[in-house]
């Protein structure tokens, strides 16, 4: 598409604005009085001026847009009263046709109704002033809706197709970003299953050349190996490599873990998330509890992760005891306090 800079079209619609104020000077010894005529083209080349000028909005604003409908009856008066309808005025009627160039301005700067009230105005004063409707195209009356007409429909016309380019434009970025996402877990699910690959395809071997006899302790490595598996599932983003160790080792020192990944630190930067999951994991290596509940916060909480270690009680009638209480931070401020400062209750 060739695009035609703004401050050619500008230019041409001021140039052409000035012609009619050049052919009202031309005949400015036809009116009665020169004095008005002189008027109407000082207010029809400001109100021109300011709908030209440049600014940050296509849409001219409303109270400048009922100012050239002011100007465009103004101006009729100011100049068809000094007029005999019955003579020949040639380029004195001038007004009719700058009266359609303004309106003209007007639609294009999406104001349209503004724009046919204007050109209404301006038949029904040449109505009245002539008196015969058959001179309306003499007089140069008709090109002024025919000129805001076209106007309107390219204006309309554009306007459709800046927003249909927008539409597409959003829905191009939609498609780019499903198509990032499908890539993104594709690949996030080739990883994960070469990781659990690693993990489980020696114990499935083990299952193959035992014909499924297993002692108790691969059947407890195998619970160990679903766990894990589950926790590639639920634990997403607390999980990396040392977290993985921590958890398998505690699992066979009898820990029951659990990690519940909602959402809450996708934000975190690379930096951030080795932060975190360095203390996931050294609590967990670390904890002499029976129980420990790993889970995220809310994606717009100050903690980024709550740590909960439960020791089971000796007696049935005996609630389970907290052992460990710990909410890591989502940013940590150098000069504020440090991690420990979120724990409690070990």
């Amino acid at each position: 598409m060739i695009s035609v800079p703004r401050v050619l079209l500008v230019g041409l619609a001021a140039i052409f604005s000035a012609f009619h104020v050049v052919l009202g000077l031309y005949a400015i010894d036809v009116p009665d009085s020169a004095g008005p005529v002189l008027v109407a083209m000082a207010l029809y080349g400001a109100a021109t001026a300011l709908s030209l000028t440049p600014s940050g909005e296509i849409r001219m604003p409303i109270g400048l847009a009922a100012a050239n409908l002011g100007v465009t009856a103004m101006s009729l008066v100011l100049v068809l009263t000094q007029l005999d309808p019955h003579d020949e005025n040639g380029y004195a009627t001038w007004i009719i046709g700058a009266i359609g160039t303004l309106m003209t301005i007007t639609v294009v700067r999406q104001r349209p109704w503004f724009a046919w009230a204007g050109i209404g105005m301006m038949l029904v004063a040449v109505l009245v002033w002539s008196r015969n409707p058959l001179e309306l195209p003499v007089l140069g009356a008709i090109g002024g809706p025919i000129w805001v007409g076209v106007a309107h429909a390219t204006t309309l016309a554009i306007v459709q197709s800046s927003r249909d380019a927008r539409l597409y434009a959003q829905a191009e970025q939609r498609a780019a970003e499903w198509q990032a996402q499908e890539e993104a877990e594709f690949y996030e699910r080739r990883v994960r299953l070469a990781q659990m690959n690693r993990q489980v395809a020696p114990m499935l071997r083990q299952i193959v050349t035992s014909d499924g006899v297993l002692d108790e302790a691969a059947r407890a490595e195998c619970l160990h190996l679903e766990a894990a598996m589950r926790d590639e599932i639920r634990g997403r983003r607390l999980l990396d490599d040392r977290v993985r160790q921590e958890v398998l080792a505690a699992r066979r020192r009898g820990v029951e873990i659990t990690l519940l990944d909602d959402g809450g630190i996708d934000d975190l930067d690379r930096d951030q998330h080795a932060r975190v999951t360095a203390v996931i994991a050294q609590q967990i290596g670390e904890t002499t509890a029976d129980r420990v509940v790993v889970r995220t916060a809310h994606h717009d909480a100050d903690v980024a992760v709550t740590i909960v270690g439960l020791r089971d009680p000796a007696l049935d009638d005996v609630e389970a005891q907290l052992q460990l209480w710990l909410e890591v931070p989502r940013v940590v401020d150098p000069d504020g306090p440090d991690e420990e400062a979120f724990e409690s209750g070990r």
